[in-house]
């Protein structure tokens, strides 16, 4: 089992990631598709704040959370806002985590159509989902910065 200090030291490491990932693409590619149904590395972020202050500050804290995820996979915006809106969320999440206690129930369920862990989760279950969520998308992120940059360079072979 990590300690908290574990756990923290690898979600902040992938949020860290996702924040450089949308600060090198800058507004106009972190809000672009790299392809034909991808989310863009924005709306990425955007979510895993979502499933930081839902799991996290609602399912193990207890706080209300009032979220559309549908749209989270639609947002668009300034980077600059989104890189500080990762700085506040990464704040409340440690506070959350060094408050948290693992073996305990939730002090709030999940609605069933949530895509989390089945079943009867602790605290300590429902952090190890958010670090999930945020692992795979840091992860997506830097495939999707690898295309858009990509797309974004001239054909060394059509530039001649």
């Amino acid at each position: 089992m990590l300690s908290r200090e574990e756990f923290m030291f690898y979600t902040d490491r992938a949020l860290s990631g996702m924040v450089t990932v949308v600060g090198e693409l800058g507004d106009e590619r972190a809000n672009r598709s790299a392809y034909p149904g991808a989310n863009t590395p924005y709306a990425l972020l955007h979510h895993c704040l979502a499933v930081m202050e839902t799991w996290a500050g609602g399912f193990v804290r207890g706080r209300t959370v009032d979220r559309d995820r549908d749209s989270e996979f639609h947002a668009t915006g300034s980077v600059d806002e989104l890189i500080e809106r990762t700085r506040v969320a990464k704040a409340q999440l440690h506070r959350d985590v060094a408050a948290a206690e693992p073996e305990a129930a939730l002090l709030t369920e999940p609605p069933r159509e949530y895509l989390g862990p089945p079943g009867n989760l602790t605290q300590g279950a429902a952090l190890q989902h958010v670090f999930e969520e945020l692992a795979q998308h840091h992860g997506q992120m830097e495939t999707l910065r690898d295309v858009l940059i990509t797309a974004a360079e001239p054909d060394p072979a059509t530039s001649r």
